[in-house]
């Protein structure tokens, strides 16, 4: 059975990443590499990847290419990001592409997203939602059912699903939220 996981901002082949956001990395190869294995070592080859933005940020087309076929995964552009000029290049390489994207895993809806929001589709009806962009550099409100996937933020892995839904559930716990069927009104 395959696995669903969200990625976002590997910026692959951005050196300035190193120093701007302190990555641990001696260069853009031994960052780039870093990435792949750890994508690959949680990804398997049937897992759906829902990536919201900032995968290539530079590189020569031969380089991304090859990249990307080191890739594990079906790989959904699930939110296109700011810097992903040299990512539309390989939009053939994507099952979908798109500028923001809600799916419902079971029977909850999770909203994918470049960009964080305080407000999203059905945020007051209990969705969830996720995002890149900021590299970890905004706080994270623990009473928002929201927080940043960015590789930044997870040792450059990408965070499956269920990561996410543990996460979510314990904001819900500690927010003391009634649990609830997903996005349907309590019953009484």
């Amino acid at each position: 059975m395959s696995k669903k996981f969200v990625a976002a901002d590997h910026h692959w082949f951005h050196e300035a990443m190193i120093r701007m956001l302190r990555r641990p990395f001696r260069d853009v190869t031994e960052m780039n590499e870093v990435m792949v294995e750890r994508w690959n070592s949680v990804v398997a080859p049937n897992d759906l990847v829902y990536y919201a933005g900032d995968m290539f940020y530079k590189g020569r087309r031969q380089e991304c290419e090859d990249l990307f076929t080191r890739l594990h995964g079906k790989i959904h552009m699930a939110a296109e990001g700011n810097h992903d000029g040299v990512t539309k290049k390989f939009k053939h390489r994507f099952q979908s592409w798109e500028k923001r994207t809600e799916i419902v895993h079971d029977g909850h809806t999770l909203v994918i997203d470049h960009y964080s929001m305080n407000v999203w589709n059905k945020s007051y009806h209990g969705s969830y939602h996720v995002y890149g962009h900021s590299h970890g550099q905004l706080p994270e409100n623990p009473n928002s059912l929201s927080f940043d996937i960015g590789v930044d933020c997870w040792n450059f892995y990408p965070v499956s699903i269920d990561q996410i839904f543990e996460k979510m559930h314990a904001k819900e716990v500690a927010r003391g939220d009634k649990r609830v069927e997903p996005d349907r009104p309590e019953k009484e």
